[in-house]
């Protein structure tokens, strides 16, 4: 028989098991094929909610489903803590000490965030003028401070990347000015938003674009703050060089890194905790016999619930590969999308890879219907559909309709790339040549 274990029930893992399920049901009835899931939480969290439940658009309960509900009945469940991954000998090591034999592991752990890494974060006001939205009781205590809050200076401050969907903090900082809009009191609302990056996004086509928007809703953007400490009691936040934001209210995207067993297992992450993996293939580096999916990477790709979606169809492809003994392909091209709230009922959708930075154009076909790079009504309301997506298409494993695992060219300008300097044309000797510098 062989033993697939997957690693997390979360969106990634969920995604793997379903798709294995519907892959194998005839190999898994036949006791041909196992599949185990471990996961030591038993709730499955909808994270792309945690965005908008601050702003009241959600309730905590909204977002929260049995994990065991969303799992295919073909698959074991466990519901226990790793202790660490021993490659050589093909085992996972559970915190009691039992080891689960593996002939190909998969790894959706996901990511942590990890506010104590920051000197003074969960000190003095930390969820009284200091919060985040990556976790349930953070989203939920920001929500409870923004209703109380009737002005002053709000602070939006990304510490360190790589992060969770890393265009939210972003759309954190849209919606609050949405927010204050709609309670009237924006005029007395100062918004800044404090990144670790030279511009507002990782890509630069996007950066320029969304560089606007800033400013258009007048939120104010520094650039290159390298985040040393937090000095909650008296609202200041300190880079390391001792450049300051002053704040009332800090909305910290905090450190983010691996599950904690990886650093227990030798060879297979690196500092943080990512797991050490081929961008292409999506094989640990560690063994090829171990796969890794969605957040829980080191490879250069959004940590977003759209890749761990593309990254399942092709890893589901090279497992099967695998498995029966022929050489996997290195297929995945590093494909993301994201819908971006921008407020007042608008949203930009980008569409990208490896290769390809965010273009305009249309999505996902030639004649559209959804503008890329572009704020309309009709983007925001494919960012509320996605909840629907998520729930039924996402998770089961299921195609999306029109949108291929690796990025489509199809409706995108992308411009042609620059012709080899060998190949320009000389001047004519009668033209006269531009000086140096000019």
């Amino acid at each position: 028989m062989q033993r697939i274990v997957i690693l997390g029930a979360g969106t990634a893992g969920t995604i793997m098991a379903n798709r294995l399920v519907h892959a194998y049901r005839d190999r898994i009835a036949g006791g041909l094929l196992s599949i185990t899931v471990v996961d030591h939480d038993p709730r499955h969290l909808y994270q792309p909610g945690l965005l908008l439940l601050p702003f009241g658009h959600y309730q905590p309960e909204q977002l929260v489903k049995p994990k065991q509900r969303l799992l295919p009945k073909h698959v074991r469940s466990i519901e226990a803590r790793v202790d660490r991954v021993d490659a050589d000998a093909s085992a996972v090591v559970l915190e009691n000490g039992s080891a689960l034999p593996y002939d190909l592991l998969i790894i959706a752990t996901g990511s942590q965030i990890a506010p104590d890494e920051t000197d003074g974060m969960t000190g003095p006001g930390w969820r009284e003028k200091v919060f985040d939205f990556y976790s349930l009781e953070g989203a939920t205590a920001l929500r409870d401070a923004l209703a109380g809050f009737q002005g002053g200076k709000l602070v939006v401050n990304v510490v360190e990347m790589p992060i969770k969907c890393p265009v939210a903090p972003l759309e954190f900082a849209f919606l609050a000015d949405d927010y204050f809009t709609r309670r009237g009191i924006r005029d007395r609302v100062e918004i800044t938003y404090v990144t670790p990056l030279d511009g507002a996004f990782t890509k630069a086509t996007c950066s320029r674009e969304l560089a606007y928007l800033l400013d258009e809703k007048r939120i104010k953007l520094v650039t290159e703050f390298s985040t040393g400490r937090v000095d909650g009691a008296n609202g200041k936040l300190y880079a390391w060089d001792e450049t300051e934001v002053p704040f009332d209210l800090l909305v910290t995207i905090p450190v983010h890194k691996g599950a904690d067993y990886v650093g227990r297992s030798p060879g297979l992450g690196d500092e943080m905790n990512w797991v050490l993996t081929d961008p292409h293939t999506l094989q640990a580096k560690r063994a090829a016999n171990i796969f890794v999916i969605g957040d829980a990477t080191n490879i250069p790709a959004s940590k977003a619930g759209s890749v761990a979606h593309f990254e399942a169809e092709l890893m589901a492809e090279n497992i099967e590969r695998f498995l029966a003994g022929r050489a996997v392909e290195p297929s995945f091209d590093g494909h993301a999308n994201c819908f971006i709230e921008t407020g007042h009922r608008k949203a930009l959708l980008i569409d990208f890879n490896y290769d390809v930075e965010p273009v305009r154009g249309r999505f996902p076909f030639a004649w559209g219907p959804v503008p890329l790079l572009k704020e309309s009504r009709l983007n925001h309301l494919g960012k509320l559909f996605f909840r629907w997506i998520y729930w039924h298409l996402l998770l089961p494993g299921r195609p999306i309709p029109g949108v291929p695992a690796r990025m489509s060219r199809t409706g995108k300008r992308i411009p042609a790339p620059p012709a080899p300097a060998s190949a320009a044309p000389a001047p004519a000797a009668s033209e006269p040549r531009t000086p140096a510098g000019v």
